[in-house]
């Protein structure tokens, strides 16, 4: 029971002071789950987040989901999530009245402007960490090469780059098989 109640504090904890949906809880998350309590690897979390990423939902509440299934299996799954959403809700629905009166105002716009430039920090904080983990040699680069080019010059869907890059990765793996 405790390892639950655990799961749903830290979840509710990572949800709570999360801005910017999944991408800006990858420093949170690292920090929580790696670092401080042990419960999975960088290359695990990076894992967590290329599923969550090709799965339908939300991605932080998919890796929450898995991190809770690894833990504690259904009931650790589903604790997990809660703990990960609830903060969300309660805010949403506190604010939600709220910030439909106060929006044109020229502060409350600025505060959001500001909040906008940090979370593109930690994405960008959150991807040179991750980087080591994900991209392995020089074939590494090169598929992060053409997908990123592919998004960027091609506007192709991630869902087919995904679907390529599993494709590719079971490809070497069965011909690396046959040698």
């Amino acid at each position: 029971m405790k390892i639950l109640f655990e799961l749903f504090v830290t979840f509710f904890k990572i949800g709570l002071f999360t801005f910017g949906g999944g991408y800006a809880m990858i420093p949170l998350l690292q920090a929580e789950l790696v670092t401080k309590k042990h419960w999975t690897d960088d290359k695990e979390l990076m894992d967590y987040y290329c599923i969550g990423q090709s799965t339908p939902g939300i991605i932080s509440v998919n890796v929450a989901t898995f991190i809770g299934y690894k833990m504690k299996r259904v009931r650790g799954a589903i604790v997990a999530t809660l703990g990960i959403i609830m903060p969300s809700l309660i805010i949403i629905m506190a604010l939600a009245h709220i910030l439909s009166l106060y929006m044109a105002n020229e502060y409350v716009a600025s505060a959001f402007a500001g909040v906008r430039i940090v979370v593109v920090a930690l994405i960008a904080e959150a991807v040179f960490k991750l980087w080591k983990t994900a991209i392995i040699g020089k074939f590494g680069l090169c598929v992060f090469g053409l997908a990123l080019a592919s998004l960027l010059a091609f506007n192709l869907s991630p869902i087919l780059l995904v679907l390529a890059a599993g494709v590719l990765g079971l490809a070497l793996y069965w011909r690396s098989r046959k040698k």
